[in-house]
């Protein structure tokens, strides 16, 4: 019957030995390319890979060198496409014989929910009102008697669900005490989520601020103490945040219940979240929602809001399924970073790969998503040599000339978790920098750089030199250069050389302290 049951793990099981992708990006990069560099250089790698592109279909099934076996590395492995649409309603439409004679037997039934919803929706709404009737003092918590009259609408919410066809709600595990968790988080499938906590939990939401003008539901949400926020504006945002705070760390307020994902899914998958639940630094319980089916996806994707009603309206029965999770406590005192805290709660958080994406785009990639090695060169400001179509090989798993996004964002991040990463940016930045006043010249970044790239001419040496941040004197300090290599790390190749010949007893010494 069910896609997912209540002992079904929300994620699917990794390998143990497979490690977290962990991108810590900290610095936009500030050196911009001028339109005559760029004019120049789209001229000169057009004349320099020709003969590559040409020639690049007879090297797919080539084997290039591990540029990055220095680090480490010990070859780079991306997993299949995923084919999962977290948007994607399975049940659009009314097929199938057993559907079509459900839908006209339940037609007299859905009189009687209707009438059943609307009688609901009318008690909660006088409820509601009277509860906030007078009640001037928003910024406090809702005085106890008007909480209590709530609990009038909260009974009309789990009527509305027996009308929706949720004549029963199956539940693994508990809500824990208010005091231990103040937060909730949980994934979002339906309109159904919501109507559902507010009946089992009565907590304060994040809302948009245009829900407040809804009919009904407006007056609804007020009562729950809602945080308003316009996701377009960034103030808006902040004071969310701070309200957040303010209300999970009170215990005088209902715990604080948050939809991370922002929006609402097919259940199958999870997305990117946001990180306003964790920015408090408070203990937080995870939820599950699940909507088990056979005939009818209830999932609120790429389906009408009115035909998602009347889907369920004329079902025998709408199941759902309810498992909480075992509490999150943050780590070090409650000061654990909030991007961390949320990707140690669901094992992955692709917020660290925006910059990866801004980078990926700067590629020009094609209509169908894949970028050249040509495109690859000029965004990474180099040209083609060996080193360049290693690089590129290296994160080229299919060996077919392009690569997609999820092969550049797999490959830069299989070199920053190298054991030796950080070790080989700070080495790679003293050998730069041998004049010992902690910055580089060009010069200096020159000498280096070559070691890699023998023939890099003038122009193209500025460019590349740009990349790592040089100030208005014409210099590169440690924080611009190492943020450049967490930003690019695949550019830590250009350096290899230099680490060999001139690091080798500071690396070891380094190294050998690192893993001790």
């Amino acid at each position: 019957m069910a896609d997912h049951d209540l002992s079904s793990p929300l994620l699917p099981p990794q390998p143990s030995d497979s490690p977290h992708l962990v991108l810590i990006v900290r610095d936009s990069d500030s050196g911009q390319r001028s339109s005559t560099a760029q004019s120049h250089n789209h001229h000169h790698h057009n004349n320099d890979i020709g003969s590559f592109n040409k020639n690049h279909s007879s090297h797919l099934n080539h084997i290039y060198p591990n540029p990055f076996e220095f680090l480490g590395s010990d070859g780079l492995s991306v997993p299949p496409p995923s084919t999962v649409d977290p948007f994607r309603n399975s049940t659009p439409n009314i097929e199938g014989a057993y559907e079509v004679l459900k839908l006209l037997l339940c037609l007299p039934i859905v009189v009687a929910r209707l009438v059943l919803f609307g009688a609901c929706l009318a008690v909660g709404f006088i409820a509601t009102k009277l509860a906030l009737e007078g009640w001037k003092d928003k910024h406090n918590p809702m005085p106890i008697w008007r909480s209590r009259l709530m609990w009038v609408t909260r009974m009309c919410a789990r009527c509305i669900l027996f009308s929706f066809g949720y004549q029963w709600i199956r539940r693994k595990g508990e809500p824990a005490p208010r005091e231990i968790a103040p937060i909730v988080v949980s994934n979002h499938v339906s309109y159904i989520d919501p109507i559902f906590y507010f009946y089992e939990l009565f907590p304060t939401i994040v809302a948009a601020e245009s829900h407040d003008s809804i009919p009904f539901v407006g007056t609804i949400i007020r009562a729950m103490q809602v945080i308003y926020v316009d996701r377009f504006s960034h103030s808006s945002r902040k004071q969310a945040v701070n309200e957040i705070k303010r209300k999970a760390s009170c215990d005088r307020f209902p715990r604080v219940l948050l939809f991370p994902e922002g929006t609402t899914t097919n259940g199958k998958v999870i997305i990117s979240f946001q990180l306003g639940a964790f920015i408090p630094g408070q203990a937080i319980q995870p939820v599950v929602v699940r909507y088990p089916y056979v005939h009818f996806d209830q999932s609120w994707g790429d389906i009408s809001l009115a035909k998602l009603l009347f889907r369920m309206f004329t079902q025998f029965h709408n199941f759902m399924e309810v498992e909480y999770l075992p509490i999150v406590s943050p780590l070090d005192n409650c000061k654990e970073n909030p991007a961390h805290f949320a990707k140690r709660l669901f094992h992955i958080s692709s917020l660290e790969a925006v910059d990866f994406l801004d980078k990926f785009l700067s590629m020009n990639p094609d209509p169908s998503g894949r970028v050249k090695f040509h495109d690859f060169l000029r965004a990474m400001r180099l040209k083609t040599c060996k080193l360049s179509e290693e690089i590129f090989g290296f994160i080229d798993v299919e060996k077919n000339g392009s690569i997609t996004f999820k092969q550049f964002l797999y490959g830069s991040a299989h070199v920053m978790k190298q054991p030796f990463f950080r070790q080989s940016c700070e080495l790679a930045f003293t050998n730069c920098s041998d004049g010992g006043d902690g910055q580089i010249s060009k010069e200096q970044f020159g000498d280096i750089i070559r070691l890699s790239i023998p023939d890099l001419d003038n122009d193209e040496m500025h460019e590349l030199f740009k990349l790592f941040g040089a100030e208005e004197d014409g210099r590169v300090n440690k924080d611009s250069f190492m943020s450049c290599l967490r930003k690019n790390p695949l550019l830590i190749a250009l350096f290899s050389p230099c680490l060999v010949r001139k690091g080798s007893s500071e690396a070891g010494d380094m190294m050998l302290q690192e893993i001790v």
